[in-house]
């Protein structure tokens, strides 16, 4: 019997090419999102193996109803989120605020609060958690103070996750990636904000390489956990920044 993984912002970028892959591992895969067209181009490139499901990761209720349809589940990737538009702190609104937090956040929570308690009582029990961490979740971009502080505090809810998976078979692990070329990385190409206030282009990568680790990170055995990984473009100003 296929594993069951469930991906979600399957709809594009790195969810899509994450879902595309397990699914050609062998995973029976389900897409999730808020845009019902994108998630049924994925489900279509994915063939069979992929379905696809409209959720809204900030919803708690929906989140709660989709999951406890599932009759099993063995890999979460938490990999929906959303940026705001860089501002100065002063100039940060609260909406703003609130929607980064509560997709990045509060979204990844609920769906790995749902998705571990399925873990533990399906038979057998047990499964794996991948949070789509980012390189600002160690060290900040300019004007970029909701996205940096929704992803530090993915590393506290990955670090929790972990620990309380322990004995039950459930382990979790943060990915954190810096600059793979998806729609979401284009300005980079144009040039981005520096800390020292100059503009400069950066460095992507292909978002398969991601999707590759993803997959090899999926079928490892409950029994090895990988607590973090680190994937980025070779020369991104990671290492220095600031």
């Amino acid at each position: 019997m296929a594993q069951v993984a469930v991906v979600t912002g399957g709809g594009s970028g790195l969810g899509r090419e994450m879902a595309l892959a397990l699914a050609a591992a062998g995973f029976e895969v389900i897409v999730t999102g808020r845009t019902e067209s994108t998630l049924r181009e994925t489900a279509a490139l994915g063939g069979a193996s992929v379905d696809s499901v409209v959720l809204d990761v900030a919803d708690g209720s929906a989140v709660r109803a989709f999951f406890g349809g599932l009759e099993r589940i063995d890999v979460l990737v938490n990999n929906a989120g959303t940026g705001a538009p860089a501002s100065p702190v002063q100039d940060v609104s609260e909406e703003d605020w609130r929607r980064v937090v509560d997709t990045n956040l509060t979204g990844s929570f609920l769906c790995a609060q749902a998705a571990f308690a399925l873990m533990l009582r399906q038979d057998p029990k047990g499964g794996r958690i991948i949070n789509n961490g980012s390189i600002s979740a160690h060290v900040p971009r300019p004007h970029g103070i909701a996205y940096t502080a929704s992803k530090h505090a993915i590393s506290g809810l990955t670090k929790g996750l972990e620990l309380e998976g322990r004995g039950h078979g459930i382990t979790a692990c943060q990915i954190d990636i810096g600059n793979a070329a998806t729609p979401m990385t284009e300005r980079m190409g144009q040039g981005v904000l520096q800390p020292d206030g100059s503009v400069a282009v950066e460095p992507t990568f292909d978002p398969k390489v991601v999707a590759d680790f993803v997959v090899r990170i999926a079928q490892l055995p409950t029994s090895v956990a990988v607590p973090t990984l680190t994937i980025m473009a070779a020369g991104m100003p990671y290492v220095g920044r600031g």
